[in-house]
């Protein structure tokens, strides 16, 4: 089964079902690659923050030596992790290193805000700790570095990730030589960003979703209280009626809504089940049940990254919920 894909501002070509590996262990992130590249998906989804990306370039090493997947044909995305705002390139080259490639397909910026340190999640666990914050300035001194992993030919496509509506204007109104080819966020029904979706369609910035499902063992890391959305009942019903998961019917919301999509998990059966979701034509009332949902909530804290003197809403721009 082919993947369906979407044309990007810079000319390259993004399957729209990718595969994911955040907060995927190590040990049991290569196997999964492995299975996710011989059951169809094209799209691998890594970031240097995950802290996998070297078991992932072994899978990728064994996987395209057998000649059984040719690189060309698999999409490939890193991130630039906040602390490597000043070595830009030399954090590209070690994710390249780390994953066995000569070039990636799209590199994205990972958060638009800065850390002066990691603690060992990558996440400061109070407000204001070790946070540096959001600059303008800073984020186009870094995209001017981006855009040169491009002229080397270290990197296809640039992006952005978790960028909002006021983050992403300040950075094009700055005039690019190379725009933003994607703008990787959470999205599912509980949080659909709608405003932030339109805006990017308006300016060719493609969107692909992460934490389609709204990630049950991220609530679960972080004792969360979230209502998970592959429970809700629109999304059951319509499981139901065509007789497939709910996280498919999540998946394939996300395809038929014209965004890219990371479906994620390390058990097999998972990793095959949710391809099936290319096989699933939700028709306009079930789009309609769906976009109907009136819960929202944000899987990814609200507040890790607030300054001190900061409120959740100035940390997205008063989009944190969509």
């Amino acid at each position: 089964m082919a993947v369906p894909a979407i044309k990007l501002n810079s000319g390259f070509s993004i399957p729209a079902l990718g595969f994911g590996t955040w907060l995927s262990k190590k040990g049991e992130v290569g196997a999964a690659v492995k299975v996710a590249l011989e059951h169809g998906y094209r799209h691998i989804d890594c970031a240097e923050i995950y802290g996998n990306e070297d078991e992932i370039g072994e899978t990728f090493n064994t996987v395209f030596s057998a000649g059984t997947v040719k690189r060309e044909d698999v999409y490939i995305t890193s991130k630039l992790w906040v602390k490597n705002f000043t070595r830009v390139k030399e954090a590209c080259k070690n994710s390249l290193k780390n994953l066995q490639l000569e070039y990636l397909d799209l590199y994205l910026i990972h958060l638009p805000f800065e850390l002066e340190k990691d603690l060992p999640t990558g996440i400061p666990t109070e407000k204001g700790v070790g946070l540096i914050g959001w600059s303008g300035d800073r984020i186009w001194t870094v995209w001017q570095c981006m855009q040169e992993l491009v002229d080397e030919g270290l990197v296809r496509s640039i992006g952005i990730s978790n960028f909002t509506i006021k983050k992403t204007d300040d950075l094009l109104k700055r005039s690019p030589k190379i725009r933003p080819a994607c703008n990787q966020v959470e999205l599912n029904p509980y949080l659909p960003q709608d405003r932030l979706c339109e805006y990017c369609k308006k300016e060719d910035i493609t969107m692909v979703a992460y934490t389609p499902l709204g990630n049950p063992g991220f609530i679960e890391m972080t004792k969360g209280d979230a209502t998970p959305v592959l429970k809700d009942a629109n999304v059951t019903a319509i499981a139901e009626k065509h007789k497939v998961t709910n996280a498919q019917v999540l998946l394939a919301w996300a395809v038929t809504r014209g965004t890219g999509v990371l479906a994620k998990s390390v058990k097999e059966h998972r990793v095959i089940e949710n391809f099936g979701c290319l096989n699933i034509k939700l028709d306009a009332d079930d789009m309609k049940a769906i976009n109907s949902i009136t819960t929202r909530q944000r899987y990814l804290p609200q507040n890790w990254a607030l300054k001190v003197d900061e409120e959740t809403a100035d940390l997205w721009d008063g989009e944190y919920l969509g």
